[in-house]
């Protein structure tokens, strides 16, 4: 069942979740999708595949399982086109998930990467690594 709360995860946490399972992004996935309306933007999901077709992710898991993962994942996104960017990462590349996340007016951010974890909370938006995401 869903509730219609938005929620951003960045391409940290969906790449272990792929790879591994088992893990606890992977659990932090599964009830981000079962709790919450997982968001994402042609920027966000381009980056995504990008680096799960990596091949320095073959030892962990085949290309073939990646596709699906990422294939599965994208039928339970809700894609959104961002209007107003922003510019206040450390890392600009990381930007793209503040926007999405301020578009939506997420309920927050689940990442791993620590130049996103570091700016908790942003404009009031928390943003979590997914052992936290999971104790909420």
């Amino acid at each position: 069942m869903r509730f219609g709360r938005p929620i951003i995860i960045d391409t940290g946490v969906l790449i272990s979740a792929a790879i591994r399972p088992q893990s606890v992004p992977a659990t932090a996935l599964e009830r981000a999708l079962r709790h919450h309306e997982v968001y994402a933007c042609a920027e966000t999901l381009s980056e995504l595949e990008a680096v799960l077709m990596r091949s320095k992710f073959d030892r962990y898991a085949s290309i073939v399982q990646r596709q699906a993962f990422l294939q599965g994942l994208t039928e339970h996104l809700k894609m959104v086109v961002v209007k107003e960017p922003t510019q206040e990462c450390t890392e600009p590349k990381d930007d793209k998930f503040l926007a999405l996340a301020w578009e939506v007016r997420a309920e927050l951010i689940v990442a791993s990467d620590p130049h996103l974890t570091c700016m908790h909370p942003w404009r009031l938006i928390p943003i979590l690594p997914p052992a936290a995401f999971l104790v909420t």
